[in-house]
């Protein structure tokens, strides 16, 4: 009999920087769906996007490491940082399923993603081959998409931590220790990072 593939959850982000709330979604999924494991997929610097609020890659890609690093079933991939600029998710899927067949990749993404869905190169692939977990997030409007087979929401709590107000909020001299793991925030701080 044939093995069941391995539910693996795909989290992209720039993850600049990585906090709890990334890690309680993905800790929600692994508990309450279906999934095995997360990958959190680092996005490198988009050249099109302002550098100076984002992170050089290796910066970020330490952060993702420490902060999963006693977590088994969470793992850092910078595969992103190898493929052809800029990524796109579809040509990212492609090449992890070539690599590695034994799993089957589902999309963890916020339902802010899906207002836009259709302007993601080959979203009708990306829909017709993956399936999207999808968590709720603040201000999120309507989308065409919600009732796609492809599509799941899941219930998780709504965490309202972003990496855009932790930033803001460093550089306004908060202390935001308690908003990122241990240490990641060590990390923040030797650095002198987002100040």
């Amino acid at each position: 009999m044939k093995n069941e593939p391995t539910k693996t959850g795909l989290f992209f982000g720039s993850f600049n920087p990585i906090h709890l709330g990334h890690l309680m979604i993905a800790s929600y999924m692994i508990e309450f769906t279906d999934i095995h494991d997360v990958w959190f997929v680092i996005s490198p610097h988009n050249p099109l996007k302002d550098k100076s609020t984002l992170l050089p890659d290796v910066n970020r890609l330490y952060m993702v490491n420490v902060a999963l690093e006693d977590e088994p079933r969470f793992k850092a991939s910078n595969i992103e940082f190898h493929l052809p600029q800029p990524s796109y998710t579809i040509d990212t899927l492609t090449y992890l399923q070539e690599k590695h067949p034994s799993h089957e990749f589902i999309l963890l993404a916020g339902s802010d993603i899906l207002p836009t869905l259709h302007k993601w190169k080959n979203h009708k692939q990306l829909l017709n081959q993956y399936k999207f977990y999808i968590y709720p997030r603040p201000s999120s409007s309507s989308s065409p998409f919600e009732n796609h087979p492809s599509i799941s929401f899941v219930n998780a709590p709504m965490i309202e931590i972003s990496a855009s107000f932790i930033r803001k909020a460093i550089l306004a001299g908060k202390d935001m220790q308690y908003f990122l793991p241990a240490k990641v925030w060590k990390y923040v701080e030797e650095m002198g990072f987002y100040r």
